[in-house]
């Protein structure tokens, strides 16, 4: 989380950069938080030296003097566990604040709050020409692969069931996300758990911010949450670990199913598969040098659109206003993919540099050969969500007979080159 004396501190403009997302710091609350968890602690030092004091004093005192030192022992004594009950509360009221405080974004960022204030960085390839385009569900439904109907009756709306080569193309798609990031790119891959503990979830940032986004578990006396995206466990691999700073960048990767509630986003992108409630992902995540945060981020978006370029699809990038960007993200870039059906770009993966937030509220430290200490840089990107990667290969590898052309990168893993109408 924030260090609380960087956001008083003027040089930081903790309160200009904040406003540009949306979000007012209230100084004076948490000058005020900090002055009372600071005072408490002074109480409790006090206290503790007193008792040091006493403690000497007795060995060394008559008689007649150690009934009154024993019993102002006593009473500093109480007053040290009295201090350092204040001290806890109030130091779990400032650690609350400061949890619900977004990143502060990087002043490059453009102005704007929504998808419209974007800045456009590049395109890449040529947008396919498709006469009446089908959307994905259309296409799904018309080649046999795709089943809204028979998800929906197992799990509710939102979710999807894929049957045959659209089982096939899922499966293949992820094989060649990973081999390709980490026969080419350097990730290690990792399996990891999907249900993980409160404090994880609090070390990347979905919580306490956006518990109504979760999915989250209760079996007897234990609380689990599903996860919504791989970085939230790669990313604590490393919490409460201290890492030498000589071996960075380390860069991991994984699979996972992904769980969203997608609260508050009812009446959007109910169709299919763009949106769902349970998606797989490969994500990236890369542990780096502050000092270089930036610059692995570029290295992490080149990671990202080689994924799409090796796809053959057509996509931009684009630069996220400052008011749009994640709760712990302090700069993002989109790669938004071509839809035919939409007629538009749509967001295929978020690529973001977080500095240090989340390796604070992970205690994620690094030190050095010579002695120097401090906390890692951490980075995400996606590295393609599976479903809307298969969106994007349905729309933009149709044909005029109604069949669906697979990118010939994805063949030796698919085993086949077209998917034929059902």
């Amino acid at each position: 989380m924030h260090d609380p004396r960087v956001l008083l501190d003027p040089a930081t403009d903790a309160v200009r950069k904040l406003a540009r997302r949306g979000y007012s710091l209230d100084l004076e609350r948490l000058e005020k938080l900090l002055g009372v968890r600071n005072a408490a602690i002074q109480k409790g030092d006090e206290s503790r030296a007193e008792a040091n004091r006493l403690q000497k004093a007795v060995k060394g005192a008559s008689p007649e003097e150690r009934p009154a030192l024993v019993e102002k022992a006593r009473e500093t004594k109480a007053a040290i566990t009295l201090a350092e009950e204040e001290h806890k509360e109030l130091e779990a009221q400032l650690t609350e604040y400061l949890l619900e405080i977004p990143n502060l974004p990087a002043d490059e960022l453009p102005d704007g709050a929504s998808d419209e204030d974007a800045e456009e960085v590049r395109t890449w390839g040529e947008i396919p020409a498709v006469e009446n385009p089908l959307d994905h569900v259309d296409l799904g439904e018309k080649l046999g692969i795709l089943d809204l109907a028979r998800a929906t009756k197992l799990s509710g709306p939102r979710f999807a069931v894929l049957k045959g080569r659209g089982a096939a193309l899922e499966r293949a798609l992820a094989r060649f996300f990973l081999d390709l990031h980490t026969e080419r790119h350097g990730y290690t891959e990792w399996s990891v758990p999907a249900l993980v503990t409160r404090p994880t979830m609090t070390g990347t940032g979905q919580l306490p911010k956006f518990e109504q986004d979760l999915f989250r578990t209760e079996v007897a006396d234990r609380e689990l949450f599903l996860i919504p995206t791989a970085e939230v466990p790669l990313t604590n691999l490393h919490s409460r670990e201290t890492l030498a700073a000589e071996e960075l960048p380390l860069a991991y990767t994984a699979q996972t199913p992904c769980f969203r509630s997608e609260a508050g986003s009812y009446g959007k992108d109910t169709r299919g598969l763009i949106r769902v409630h349970e998606f797989s992902k490969v994500e990236l995540v890369r542990f780096v040098d502050p000092a270089r945060s930036r610059a692995e981020l570029e290295v992490l978006l080149g990671h990202a659109e080689a994924v799409v370029q090796a796809l053959g699809l057509a996509y931009r990038v684009v630069r996220l206003a400052a008011g749009d960007i994640g709760f712990s993200a302090e700069y993002t870039y989109d790669i938004e993919v071509w839809l035919p059906s939409q007629g538009r770009y749509r967001e295929i993966s978020s690529v973001s540099d977080f500095g240090t937030f989340q390796a604070r509220r992970a205690a994620i430290r690094t030190k050095a050969k010579d002695g120097a200490r401090g906390f890692a840089a951490t980075l995400n990107g996606s590295g393609l969500p599976i479903g809307r990667t298969l969106v994007a290969v349905l729309e933009q590898g149709q044909q005029p007979d109604g069949s669906v052309r697979i990118p010939p990168a994805l063949v030796p893993y698919t085993g086949f080159e077209v998917i034929e109408p059902a």
